[in-house]
């Protein structure tokens, strides 16, 4: 059966003058595609002009010449936005990766001695002044330092870990099954709301390779509740011979009571409370790059340092130069440069233009409401800060969402009913002129 007459061969459409532009293969891929997405429509009878055909493959041809991974503005409220890459680098830390990016780095190079050097010097010491730890290495993430902790320190042997702190990050990614990977057992103790430090104590025998603790830093249980003190904890481990490690999971390094949040235990608490090994991102609450930081004693880091993952797991150029900015400004108390405390810093007073501004622009029904921004990326579970949202009215907030979302550059909002709520806690100045520009110039 041959095909209806509208539909063209592909290589006339891959020739048209309008597909000159892109390389053949892009051309041709584009024009499969084109008549593939018009086919059911041609063979139950429409009559498709070629001009169509040819404007869909033009389409399709700039979609599959467009970088996926691409700037965004984030309107949803959520600070820490795991699918638009959670924390948005410090300026500083953004001009220090395109700078290094865009040239040969000193990565592995001593320039004293002009002989290889060691990349983790880069941000060792910022890492151990700022904490207080004796040492420090970081990896590529905190899932990556959990990993090679456990396989240096306890591979072959048993890992307790409290049944209230087996977590499940995103993608389905379990402590569980993290513990197996490394070589170890688990051993589950206590239950889900209550474990005791004699949970962890009776639990302990000649094949312990190590206490664990985890940061159940995407979830809440609360009410009749309690966890052993990290301190107790740290002690009754070593009185054992055993090495307490501590995943902390967001990397805090300042008191978040000064933003009106809830008490959260920085890194500087975990290696006080007596932890060998205190495990966090390097994004999160720290607000750098995705990286994984492993504080600790000399003996325990290095322990770590030699291990053969740790060269699987190393970080690059580009994370090293984004991170070490990013401690830069903690040593320099410029905290409030690093966006993710300069969100969580303003205030409803400080939102309100900005909403008001983004809810002229829109030529519909539009009103600003009070509403909560979340923290997002698995840091602070359950808590929000007060916000101010601009609530755009549409007969279709689930088209107009869409449409915000499918330009060159990403307007990602929320839908709440029938409106589309637009907060601009996350959003710089210039973003919220470039989304009220676009707002102003849609049609109803």
């Amino acid at each position: 059966m041959s095909s209806p007459p509208s539909i063209p061969q592909i290589d006339r459409l891959a020739s048209s003058p309008e597909l000159a532009g892109f390389a053949p293969t892009i051309a041709a891929k584009a024009a499969r595609l084109a008549v593939a997405g018009l086919r059911a429509r041609a063979l139950a009878g429409e009559e498709i002009p070629f001009e169509q055909f040819v404007s869909n493959a033009v389409e399709q041809a700039k979609g599959l010449t467009s970088l996926k991974t691409k700037p965004a503005i984030n309107l949803t409220g959520v600070v820490l936005h795991t699918g638009l890459g959670r924390a948005r680098l410090a300026d500083e830390a953004a001009a220090a990766v395109a700078a290094v990016a865009a040239s040969h780095a000193v990565v592995e190079f001593d320039l004293e001695s002009g002989q290889r050097g060691n990349r983790q010097s880069h941000v060792e010491d910022l890492l151990c002044e700022l904490t207080g730890a004796a040492a420090a290495l970081v990896v590529n993430n905190c899932a990556s330092a959990v990993l090679l902790a456990l396989s240096a320190v306890a591979r072959g042997r048993e890992v307790v870990l409290s049944r209230g702190q087996m977590v499940e990050i995103g993608g389905s990614f379990r402590m569980p099954d993290v513990i197996e990977a490394s070589g170890c057992r688990l051993v589950e103790v206590g239950c889900t709301n209550k474990t005791r430090l004699s949970d962890f104590e009776d639990a302990t025998n000649s094949d312990t390779g190590a206490w664990l603790k985890c940061h159940p830093s995407s979830y809440q249980i609360v009410g009749f509740t309690a966890q052993p003190d990290s301190e107790a904890l740290a002690s009754a481990a070593h009185d054992r011979g055993l090495m307490l490690i501590d995943d902390l999971g967001s990397g805090c390094l300042v008191d978040t009571t000064r933003f009106g949040l809830a008490k959260e235990r920085t890194l500087n608490e975990a290696l006080k409370a007596g932890a060998d090994l205190v495990l966090a991102s390097g994004d999160k609450l720290l607000g750098g790059p995705q990286a994984g930081l492993i504080l600790g004693s000399r003996e325990a880091v290095a322990q770590l340092a030699k291990h053969p993952i740790a060269r699987a797991v190393r970080i690059d150029k580009l994370t090293l130069a984004g991170l070490e900015a990013t401690l830069r400004l903690y040593l320099e108390q410029r905290e409030l440069e690093i966006p993710v405390w300069n969100a969580l810093s303003r205030t409803v007073d400080d939102l309100r233009p900005l909403a008001e501004k983004l809810a002229n622009s829109w030529p519909g029904d539009s009103d600003v409401v009070e509403s909560e921004s979340k923290i997002g990326g698995g840091s602070l579970p359950g808590l929000s800060v007060p916000t101010l949202c601009a609530s755009l009215k549409s007969s279709s907030a689930d088209r107009l969402a869409r449409t915000l979302r499918v330009r060159p550059k990403p307007i990602v909002a929320r839908i709440e009913g029938d409106s589309v709520l637009l907060d601009p806690r996350t959003a710089t100045e210039d973003e919220i002129g470039e989304v009220c520009q676009f707002l102003s110039e849609l049609e109803l």
